[in-house]
């Protein structure tokens, strides 16, 4: 089924990414990745933002103090509501870059990098603290992507996108185990990318060349299945002072003749009802 999806924000982005709800601001926050630019958008007026960076950018997230956290190239930064930038981890690994990256419950950031060529094992997923401390989760990793939490917190889903699976862990107190697959694509639907999980616990995943995002029950079942005009659509949250319209980040890169809509920011009202998100605790 083809959903009406509306176009928020109408771009070019190279490789539009990580879709973030910062509620204090009451604004969404997402990426350019190849492009190196950070956009803001804020329903409600309509109005946007666009900071270019001086490197390639994975994530952004809202922190509690104020400001942001940025998955960098060469790192993991802070950067400040005064715009004062520092780092909290600087870590430059020649041919590597920052990719997706999600805040846990406890106010950690679990921060993924992969390789520019994409070689297996070259990628890593970390957990940072507020007081900076660095714990290597994963180091076997491709293109370490899509990380979210059960409502509970009990369950941690994650997705390393080659392996065309999201593997599911036992998650307490910062800490992951008994990993396990929770589902494949395998069935041709694409790569799996970004993934959000909403509050009945259904986890909501992007399909790189597959041209949809899906929801799948907590139990793995697929539910629904929402068809895009675009092949590469990279992640998805949801947003809105309810937490209840779907955006959907997408893709140019790679695409010979790319659609109207791809590298712009897609939005379907009212697709179901999202988790609040927390803020870095740093």
């Amino acid at each position: 089924m083809t959903y009406a999806c509306d176009v928020a924000v109408r771009a070019e982005a190279t490789l539009g990414e990580g879709p973030t709800w910062d509620a204090d601001t009451q604004r969404l926050l997402w990426i350019d990745i190849l492009g190196a630019r950070l956009h803001t958008y804020e329903p409600v007026s309509g109005r946007r933002t666009i900071r270019t960076l001086n490197q390639h950018i994975g994530a952004v997230k809202p922190r509690t103090g104020g400001g942001l956290v940025l998955n960098l190239r060469d790192g993991v930064a802070l950067l400040d509501p005064d715009d004062t930038f520092r780092w909290l981890h600087h870590e430059p690994v020649p041919g590597r870059r920052a990719n997706d990256a999600a805040v846990a419950p406890d106010g950690s950031l679990w921060a993924g990098t992969m390789r520019y060529d994409e070689a297996p094992g070259g990628g890593t997923l970390s957990r940072l603290t507020g007081a900076g401390s660095v714990e290597t989760v994963l180091d076997d990793v491709a293109v370490s992507n899509g990380t979210g939490w059960s409502p509970d917190g009990r369950l941690m889903y994650y997705i390393d996108s080659p392996t065309r699976r999201i593997d599911v862990f036992d998650h307490e107190n910062g800490r992951v185990t008994n990993r396990r697959p929770f589902i494949s694509t395998e069935d041709g639907a694409g790569f799996p990318d970004g993934l959000t999980v909403d509050a009945d616990g259904c986890v909501w995943v992007a399909l790189w060349d597959g041209a949809a995002v899906r929801r799948y029950t907590p139990t793995g079942d697929l539910d629904r299945v929402l068809t895009l005009p675009t092949p590469r659509i990279t992640a998805c949250t949801f947003g809105g002072p309810d937490l209840t319209d779907l955006y959907i980040t997408t893709a140019r890169v790679g695409l010979n003749t790319p659609h109207p809509t791809a590298g712009s920011l897609l939005v379907l009202p009212a697709a179901g009802k999202g988790l609040p998100h927390p803020s870095f605790a740093g």
